[in-house]
């Protein structure tokens, strides 16, 4: 499974950063949300890092294509949980966390089945913008206060938030209705070949 591999080491060392992120949480002062900001700055790097160094490699895995959508969720999740638990994000901005949560387990669902029917979801070019916007807003927040005096950081970053959450809505609908085509072919299939339906709990 090249578990060793080093695009597979680097997506393994973004879940590890995470309980580190958690952990600045409960330090708590300005040092500790730059530390946080640092840890997943360099993680979020290692999400575009480790797809490079696997083609240029020729290491693509199947760990690997399991591993690194669970790490980026985990991740960005994980983090946004811990910015609305202590109030680093005003009440309003929980609408936009949660909203690209809830989008992150839609889509893992549908690349679930897809998967078993063996059909592939690529990622649009969207969906990149939304994860650059996003993966730039949650450092932002996780500076906070601990900003420059002149620099607005907390309110940029929830900016970036609400931002990232409307492209969110834009892409995650996207992938709905594809993910409908493709579930509406598949259930046509046993009617077609007389075969009898199967029942998925």
């Amino acid at each position: 499974m090249m578990v060793t591999s080093l695009p597979n080491l680097l997506t393994l060392s973004r879940i590890m950063v995470i309980p580190l992120v958690i952990t600045t949480f409960y330090v708590g002062g300005d040092t500790a949300r730059w530390v946080a900001c640092g840890l997943f700055v360099a993680a979020a790097i290692t999400d575009w890092f480790d797809g490079w160094l696997a083609r240029s490699r020729n290491q693509v895995s199947v760990l690997g294509r399991f591993l690194d959508p669970i790490a980026d969720k985990l991740l960005v999740a994980s983090a946004l949980f811990m910015l609305a638990a202590y109030d680093r994000v005003s009440e309003i901005s929980y609408l936009p966390a949660l909203i690209i949560v809830l989008r992150e387990i839609l889509v893992s669902g549908l690349r679930e089945f897809l998967a078993e029917v063996r059909v592939g979801m690529p990622v649009s070019r969207l969906a990149k913008w939304k994860t650059g916007i996003q993966l730039t807003a949650i450092p932002v927040l996780l500076v906070g206060d601990a900003g420059p005096a002149w620099l607005p950081t907390r309110d940029l970053g929830e900016v970036g938030l609400w931002l990232a959450a409307v492209l969110t809505l834009i892409t995650g609908w996207d992938y709905l209705q594809s993910g409908i085509r493709h579930i509406r072919a598949h259930s046509e299939v046993p009617e077609k070949t007389g075969a009898s339906p199967r029942h998925v709990g």
